[in-house]
């Protein structure tokens, strides 16, 4: 029979031995990895908690000390014991790049729990059968043959907007998160949520709605975290929850309700128009084998592709109203721009005419520059060994760059935090070259024409018609902050402003 002395120098040789175990590993990580000749902090290379730190306890800055790192050590360097970063605008387009095999690093987008969608993906095989299913839909063609869902919504919040006129403030960011959700949700599913009728604009469930960043951060290193919290049922939530969570929990359930019934519709014999123009009918009559056309995967395609286009847009929406409105010279310029454009039967601008004005388009791009789709780096992994200047980056590595990071580069946009839209103009205006707010290669971004129509369709209805004084607020409330996968601002789905109408 064991006595407790023994008992005890058993749990001694136990802890004994996992303390041999993690120094054997750190050992291997730092002399031994085939990563181990890339420069960065030692305790990166040691483990993952060393970026945990500046996800989770610091709020989603990892990216920010990323770049601070650079500076320290170089180019390129090692920023956990598996992944490589550099920050080389000449290296970009050899690492996102339309030819070749590239996976998305799984340890980062398995965190969203839609594993199965485009978006989110890894896999290069299913993102790319995936992503010939629904690209159509996207497509630049599709989006000017619909551009009538998105003008309703444009006149709707113009409307909102004027009942305010005679000096009241109000909640211009929330209003910009309605319009862009609204938008999303009737382009991509053929539901009118209508929360651009809300008194306060849904304000609750876009902050809420925020919190996806969190959610992601925290998953990525704790891994049951994610799971554990999708498994609590929506009705116990609901009770403990305040009331943004509670707005974000019933919009999940009415979607998942919503999607199920449009699945339902697009097997029908006969769906009607509706139902036609949803990305659930795209991939039902797809050519996807049957398992790719299941319910549950057809939720996570809905879900994360709506939700790609809810704050991504809104955000750069808010920088660039704020900086147009906040700048006389700016604002004029783009009202002489505009009374150029004449007005369609429908009373508004044609997209098309609006995408050729070249001060317009200036605003927008230099909007996307400072606020791109997400803030995050965005690894890849490919089965061939990658060449950077000497260094050769073993097959299988997961290596990324930061557009955000490469679009506030001062070598390559000098004065990188002022918004200057006239860096796009004339003969020595930026090279577009390393100009990527949507990313490039085989995973760029399949919602960016819909998201480009929709801040050129709202920027040409807003400028002529209404003066905004934008309150409590300064430009780096807007500029990127927090690491969300998307960019996370200091003023969240906030900015209020006192409106007037413009005089005729």
């Amino acid at each position: 029979m064991m006595t407790f002395k023994e008992t005890a120098i058993s749990w001694q040789m136990l802890v004994g031995a996992a303390l041999s175990y993690y120094a054997t590993i750190a050992f291997y990580r730092l002399f031994l990895s085939p990563l181990s000749r890339f420069p960065g902090p030692k305790l990166a290379a040691m483990s993952r908690w060393y970026e945990a730190y500046y996800d989770v306890l610091q709020n989603g800055k990892y990216t920010f000390k990323i770049a601070k790192l650079h500076k320290e050590y170089g180019p390129i360097i090692r920023i956990s014991p598996y992944e490589l970063h550099v920050m080389d605008p000449s290296f970009f387009e050899s690492l996102y790049r339309m030819d070749g095999r590239w996976d998305k690093y799984s340890w980062a987008y398995d965190a969203f729990g839609a594993k199965d969608s485009t978006l989110f993906g890894s896999g290069h095989d299913a993102h790319k059968s995936h992503r010939r299913a629904i690209a159509p839909f996207f497509s630049k063609q599709n989006v000017f043959a619909r551009q009538d869902l998105l003008r309703n919504n444009v006149d709707k919040l113009c409307q909102r907007i004027t009942s305010l006129n005679g000096g009241a403030i109000f909640n211009l960011g929330a209003a910009l998160s309605a319009f862009t959700r609204d938008n999303a949700n009737e382009f991509i599913v053929g539901k009118s949520y209508n929360e651009l009728d809300l008194d306060d604009f849904g304000v609750g469930l876009s902050n809420a709605s925020r919190g996806a960043g969190v959610f992601w951060r925290t998953t990525k290193h704790i891994r049951w975290f994610g799971p554990l919290l999708k498994a609590i049922p929506i009705s116990i939530a609901m009770k403990s929850a305040d009331e943004g969570t509670q707005s974000f929990l019933r919009y999940l359930l009415q979607s998942e309700q919503d999607t199920r019934d449009t699945l339902a519709a697009a097997m029908s014999p006969s769906p009607d128009t509706r139902i036609q123009n949803t990305i659930v009918y795209e991939i039902v009559h797809s050519t996807l084998p049957p398992q790719e056309k299941t319910l549950d995967r057809i939720l996570q395609e809905v879900a994360s592709s709506t939700g790609a286009g809810f704050e991504t847009t809104a955000a750069a929406l808010r920088l660039i109203i704020f900086h147009v409105y906040t700048s006389a010279p700016i604002l004029q310029r783009l009202r002489q721009e505009l009374a150029t454009v004449s007005f369609d039967e429908s009373g508004s601008h044609p997209l098309k005419a609006l995408e050729q004005l070249p001060y317009l388009t200036a605003v927008l791009m230099e909007g996307m520059r400072l606020s791109p789709a997400i803030a995050t780096r965005a690894a890849r992994v490919t089965n061939k060994d990658l060449q950077y200047n000497d260094w050769v980056i073993p097959a299988g590595t997961p290596v990324g760059m930061t557009t955000y990071l490469m679009h506030i580069d001062e070598n390559i946009y000098p004065e990188p935090m002022r918004f200057k839209p006239d860096r796009w103009l004339g003969p020595k205006k930026a090279s577009e070259a390393t100009y990527a707010p949507f990313s490039r290669g085989t995973r760029i971004c399949l919602g960016m024409h819909l998201a480009w129509a929709e801040m050129y369709m709202i920027l040409a209805a807003l400028v002529p018609r209404f003066d905004f004084i934008i309150k409590d607020a300064a430009a780096g409330d807007f500029e990127a902050d927090t690491d969300n996968f998307g960019v996370g601002t200091k003023a969240g789905c906030n900015m209020n402003a006192q409106v007037t109408t413009v005089s005729a």
